[in-house]
């Protein structure tokens, strides 16, 4: 393995812990509650790029699927019944994405803005009809899509803002730092 390869490893599984981490730091609303996973996942796309980034979020969701109670309400394979459990699904192809959309072009925080938009989307795009699913289907809750919209995105939206400027404002002096070191 090359000294860049164990690095990346090492860093990926930093994020790994970050984002398990971050998964604690929550505050509850709606259906699920607000934490720093996806700011933990941002960042892991922009230092770590969409390979690395994407290894740190997959390591995170199979070692909390192996029962290790890393996830906001625990842990096991039967997290997957969980409404919740398609945001946990959703951080893999978000850390991607804002890998693509960042590696090697900089970290000028409009671009990480965007590339952090577009990774939210992508999270939602796997959280919102897995939540729905999950709370039509399997719980027989009958909760029309809208609401399930309105209480599984939109009242997050503020604090996603919040962590994507965090990102932005971060990712420049951490990524000089991992340059130096």
């Amino acid at each position: 393995m090359h000294r860049t390869d164990t690095r990346s490893l090492v860093l990926a599984g930093l994020f790994a812990a970050l984002t398990a981490i971050g998964a604690f730091i929550r505050t509850p609303l709606g259906i699920t509650s607000i934490t720093l996973q996806f700011l933990f996942t941002a960042l892991a796309g922009v230092l770590l790029g969409a390979k690395w980034g994407a290894l740190s979020q997959g390591a995170y969701v199979v070692l909390g699927l192996a029962g290790l109670p890393i996830f906001t309400l625990g842990g096991g394979l039967g997290y997957v019944l969980q409404p919740s459990f398609g945001f946990l699904l959703g951080l893999i192809p978000a850390a991607v994405l804002i890998g693509v959309l960042t590696r090697g072009r900089g970290t000028d925080p409009l671009r990480v803005a965007v590339a952090c938009l577009a990774g939210l989307g992508v999270l939602y795009l796997a959280a919102v009809p897995y939540m729905y699913l999950i709370l039509n289907l399997y719980l027989g809750r009958e909760m029309p899509l809208w609401d399930v919209v309105r209480t599984g995105m939109l009242l997050y939206l503020p604090g996603d803002g919040v962590k994507i400027a965090v990102t932005c404002l971060v990712s420049r002096p951490l990524v000089r730092a991992l340059n130096r070191a």
